[in-house]
């Protein structure tokens, strides 16, 4: 991609766009980087990126940074109906987002990976099975490092995967991974979509660049996923833990069975250190992905049975007086928050925060099946009693910690207090590890 003396606006300078600001500049672009927040804010980004001979427009915004530049990357939290971008947009300029930069800069083969739940824990397993098997591999994306940060370095490896967001999607152009995978979809990011399928559709997105001879992993179980994949151009390998499938991934029983042009290779999953029915969806996701393009069988199985949770991430803190708590802070939408609730019977769930528009009623079955009490926090607690008080035993807290020692006061030896918010966690946090640090601590202190 020619970035020479390319008159380009970087819009945001969180992570992403100060690693964009940076790459364009070692590129001799011209570099204009825009913010809203004000050089006492950016004081560290400022240091960073100083004596790279960028151009700083902070505390605003100015139309012809964006209606006279050759290209704007934009950063993934500003949303595509912003007028500067329509601006920008019906002068002809080039809008991407950082992402489909990256992408066009990398040469190695690229697995992406999206869903509404499951991303990041996904993407480090396939990570994990590609450096297990000893392929060079760059992680990145949506989580950790950002994918121009690849070939900022100029590192060479033989593979890259990457967590891709449904924003990180909206800029795409020629973006195509060779493995693309969609774990799951569910109501999410409605205070930014118009509507479930003005989500879907954004998610859809990573397929749109592909050709025949890449493939989709997709997920058969997810009607809304399967029925979505009909008419790829992209070859569909579908995994499920209901069926078993000819070409496929599967696991009905004790054991993972992968098929595919005649091979069959089965991986036992006694010894797996990820539990729960979420974690068999993402390690089948995660294999299909590793070993479509490579992966070792024995290193694979290896390398699952010593992989563990990440943090965040239906994480048990510790056992009070016979009562187990555990940690589920990332479970920031209803369809994280299910598969939770499938893993325990006798639950004092802990919920609420910043509502995201979705409706809580698929929780409903659950709630009535497994939940003895709900405690709820935060912006969200009012719609949610109204949707789900009447399934059970519901109660208030006007903090997560009065929540935790109401949940060590109410739930008997042998259950469970599982925070699992299904919310964001912005009314009350900084984000949701900070929610997650203060849970435990709450914890640790009964």
């Amino acid at each position: 991609m020619e970035l020479n003396n390319k008159h380009s606006t970087v819009m945001g300078l969180a992570k992403t766009g100060v690693a964009c600001a940076r790459f364009l500049a070692s590129r001799s672009a011209r570099v204009t980087a825009t913010d809203l927040r004000d050089e006492q804010a950016l004081t560290g980004v400022l240091r960073e990126l100083a004596g790279l001979g960028i151009r700083f427009v902070l505390g605003r915004h100015e139309e012809a940074d964006f209606t006279e530049a050759d290209l704007v990357v934009v950063s993934p939290g500003v949303p595509q109906e912003h007028p500067l971008l329509a601006a920008a947009r019906a002068r002809g300029v080039a809008i991407i987002s950082e992402v489909e930069l990256a992408a066009r800069c990398i040469t190695a083969p690229l697995v992406a990976i999206t869903g509404t739940n499951g991303k990041t824990t996904t993407t480090t397993l396939v990570g994990e099975l590609f450096k297990a098997s000893g392929f060079a591999t760059y992680v990145g994306g949506n989580i950790g490092d950002p994918l121009i940060d690849l070939p900022a370095s100029g590192e060479r490896v033989d593979v890259v995967v990457a967590e891709i967001s449904s924003f990180q999607l909206e800029w795409i152009e020629q973006f195509r991974p060779t493995v693309a995978a969609l774990l799951n979809l569910s109501e999410d990011h409605l205070d930014r979509y118009d509507s479930y399928q003005a989500y879907i559709d954004a998610k859809l997105r990573i397929f749109e660049n592909q050709g025949p001879e890449d493939y989709a992993v997709v997920n058969r179980d997810d009607e809304r996923v399967w029925q979505a994949a009909q008419g790829l151009t992209a070859r569909l390998f579908p995994f499920s833990r209901k069926q078993m499938l000819d070409e496929g991934i599967s696991c009905l029983g004790s054991e993972i069975v992968y098929r595919h042009q005649g091979q069959e290779l089965r991986f036992p999953i006694a010894s797996f250190k990820l539990q729960g029915v979420h974690n068999l969806e993402n390690i089948m996701a995660a294999l299909a992905c590793g070993l479509l393009l490579g992966c070792d069988q024995a290193k694979s199985q290896a390398l699952l049975e010593r992989f563990e949770s990440l943090h965040h991430r239906m994480e048990f803190v510790r056992e009070v007086a016979g009562v187990r708590y555990y940690e589920d802070s990332k479970a920031t939408n209803v369809g994280s928050v299910a598969p939770a609730l499938e893993s325990f019977d006798i639950i004092t769930l802990i919920a609420g925060g910043k509502d995201k528009g979705g409706s809580y009623g698929p929780l409903a079955p659950l709630v009535k099946e497994r939940v003895r009490h709900l405690l709820l926090i935060g912006e969200a607690a009012e719609r949610m009693e109204r949707e789900l008080g009447s399934l059970t035993d519901t109660r208030r807290a006007a903090t997560l910690e009065e929540a935790v020692r109401l949940a060590a006061q109410l739930t008997p030896p042998g259950g469970v207090v599982l925070l699992s918010p299904a919310c964001s966690s912005f009314d009350m946090f900084r984000d949701y590890e900070e929610r997650a640090q203060r849970f435990i601590a709450a914890v640790k202190e009964l």
